[in-house]
């Protein structure tokens, strides 16, 4: 009987035990958790209110209507973005928001293989939104640039027009993405050295090309000029002292 009595209260204290761990580790736990959960929500409540904001400022500018006239939204399409350029406004406005909001709530967390997240995300975010806009300006650049030389070599009659098109259109994308990366700090002489390989390939590639396909075209410039120093001066035509 006392024997059974002492098992009894081994297990009862084991429980005991068990439950005062788990109620201490809640109690150290749960607040971060609450922490997370409110930085989350309020992440995305704020960034739907910025996102709406964002959208009918845009709306009310007319960018939608001016992105059209201007060929920004064909060259959204181009690339499979299908929203008009006031949505994508109001979806980077709101995932901007809601990820700065869920690197506190990670932080709050206190996990140990990531400290200083937000920190850590507050020193990348400008870098890394002025490569994006280093991109975007380099692809609008890009594909002005390339309806520009196609429009220019088809009225010059060059029958290489759209290729010659493409091939400005990806220069200027691949010097875009080059600086971008540049901007973040992703092998830095490593894309500057291949960048400078493949412009000056691009550049050999562009100027034999030219240079073999012009070929007959300077050999007639070349005869035309030797044909007008073999013919005589005409005896009664003025002349320059």
């Amino acid at each position: 009987m006392k024997e059974g009595t002492t098992m009894t209260d081994f297990w009862r204290d084991l429980v005991l035990t068990a439950m005062h761990n788990m109620s201490v580790t809640l109690g150290t736990v749960l607040p971060s958790i609450l922490a997370m959960l409110t930085l989350v929500v309020l992440g995305a409540l704020l960034g739907w209110i910025a996102g709406t904001i964002v959208s009918r400022l845009a709306l009310a500018l007319g960018l939608d209507q001016r992105s059209r006239t201007w060929g920004i939204t064909s060259a959204l399409a181009r690339a499979g973005i299908y929203r008009p350029p006031s949505q994508v406004l109001r979806l980077v406005a709101f995932w901007g928001i809601f990820v700065i909001f869920a690197t506190m709530g990670i932080d709050a967390l206190a996990i140990p293989g990531a400290p200083g997240a937000t920190s850590m995300l507050m020193r990348f975010l400008p870098r890394l939104l002025s490569a994006l806009l280093i991109v975007v300006v380099g692809w609008l650049a890009a594909n002005f640039l390339g309806q520009a030389v196609l429009i220019t070599a088809v009225n010059a009659g060059i029958l290489q027009a759209r290729l010659l098109a493409r091939t400005t259109r990806w220069v200027v994308l691949l010097f875009a993405v080059a600086t971008a990366l540049v901007e973040i700090g992703i092998g830095r002489d490593m894309v500057l050295i291949a960048f400078g390989v493949l412009f000056g390939g691009l550049v050999l590639a562009l100027a034999l090309a030219f240079g073999l396909g012009g070929r007959h075209l300077a050999r007639e410039i070349l005869e035309r000029g030797r044909r007008r120093d073999r013919e005589p001066v005409r005896q009664d035509s003025i002349t320059h002292l």
